[in-house]
């Protein structure tokens, strides 16, 4: 693996070169959009089915314990399936990986529109193993952009993201209580189905550049030495933890929003979707015309120490929060650093490991969010219990002063990174 790795960051300054010849230009981008295209129409379908869901449970007779371990087996199944279908997507081409995702929710809205029982709505959690239609298209990117575009590229994918919650929490809403609680999974079906063509006929079966593909051995696709391998290479450890703790004291906060948006805010469930939506936007207006322009001008170093910092500083306004509407201004600096950190370690951690390795990477990067929704629900909740909102403010605070501390001891060489 030390050959490939060293061939590989040779084969790197030839494959930027080489992209645009595998590849038009114009080619290029039509992929870059229709990558879009896929990640927004498949997650306005997720947040449809998200904000249906809790309702279709209830009306099955799921109570609340029983739909906390509804979400977390989902959350087991997408931490499992995130680094396979990484390696998936690094030895059969992204191509393949987008359209088993695609079709894998096809399969998951089929069985969800099938639940009469509570068994059988478990059963429809199961396609989730495979539904990574996100760092699909990350992997899509990540093909055909050079290392310098990458950060603006992929940070784009967030205005899908924006799409999505704002599109996706609306329809959800519309639908079930104009034509009732089955009609949003049957439309997820047909979108989920209209995904899967998309991605047979507009993303092309090769998008790696030609120089790269000899060195991705078909080795099993999921093994931890594998993981240890990547880990190894020079400062993605390092980066990996930070993306990992920053922002896992919020997300434990975000998990156990709908409870905290009821309790401590005294928020009816219309006035909750609203706060989503507002989230949406946020996300749009940062990802669309704030992260690309500061990845021009400044080292991803410094956006990294950037997104750490004012993460410390949410910590704190949401340690002292006491309405929604210091909530809302809270949300703006929040988001900034949500969004920040995860396009820039994604960006980061692509680059520094062979392009072979970019997918399993991804995948690994992916896990990260379903982590925090596996051991969130308990974390979270005893957090809430026993300490109060906020709590998830003061540990916030403290985990990103101490990353902060250690970004600035740990030599990460992230120099050689941006020349390349």
């Amino acid at each position: 693996s030390t050959m490939s790795a060293k061939t590989s960051s040779g084969g790197e300054k030839e494959a930027s070169g080489m992209r645009n010849e595998t590849l038009g230009e114009a080619k290029r981008r039509q992929v870059i959009h229709v990558a879009y295209v896929i990640a927004a129409l498949d997650l306005t379908l997720l947040f449809m089915q998200m904000g249906v869901m809790p309702y279709l449970a209830k009306s099955l007779g799921l109570d609340s314990v029983g739909f906390g371990y509804l979400q977390t087996i989902f959350g087991v199944l997408q931490l499992v399936g995130g680094y396979i279908f990484g390696r998936f997507a690094d030895q059969f081409g992204a191509r393949a990986a987008l359209i088993l995702s695609c079709a894998s929710g096809s399969i998951f809205f089929l069985l969800m529109s099938l639940s009469t029982s509570i068994p059988l709505l478990f059963l429809s959690r199961l396609p989730g193993v495979f539904m990574h239609v996100i760092p699909g298209a990350q992997k899509v990117i990540t093909d055909v952009t050079t290392p310098s575009q990458r950060a603006g590229a992929l940070g784009k994918l967030g205005l899908c993201f924006g799409v999505g919650i704002i599109a996706g929490s609306a329809m959800g809403g519309v639908l079930s209580t104009k034509f009732g609680i089955y009609v949003p999974t049957y439309v997820g079906l047909v979108g989920s189905l209209i995904n899967t063509l998309i991605a047979m006929v507009w993303i092309p079966s090769q998008t790696k550049p030609k120089s790269d593909h000899h060195m991705t051995e078909h080795s099993d696709l999921f093994s931890i030495r594998e993981i240890l391998r990547l880990m190894k290479f020079p400062g993605v450890m390092e980066v990996f933890i930070v993306k990992v703790f920053a922002g896992l004291p919020i997300g434990l906060f975000m998990i156990m929003f709908s409870i905290i948006s009821m309790d401590f805010f005294g928020l009816e469930a219309v006035e909750s979707g609203y706060l989503m939506s507002y989230f949406g936007v946020l996300q749009m207006v940062v990802q669309g015309l704030v992260v690309g322009k500061l990845a021009h001008h400044c080292t991803e170093m410094t956006l990294l120490r950037l997104s750490v910092i004012v993460f410390a500083g949410v910590g704190l306004g949401m340690a002292l929060m006491r309405t929604v509407w210091h909530y809302c201004i809270i949300a703006v600096p929040l988001v900034f650093a949500f969004s920040m950190l995860a396009t820039i370690t994604d960006s980061i951690l692509t680059k520094a490991v062979p392009s072979s390795d970019t997918g399993a990477m991804l995948g690994i990067c992916a896990s990260v969010q379903p982590l925090t929704r596996t051991v969130g629900p308990t974390i979270g909740g005893v957090l809430y219990k026993q300490f109060g909102v906020s709590s998830f403010g003061y540990l916030q605070l403290m985990v990103n002063l101490g990353l902060f501390v250690y970004l600035l001891k740990s030599k990460i060489p992230l120099g050689e990174m941006k020349s390349q």
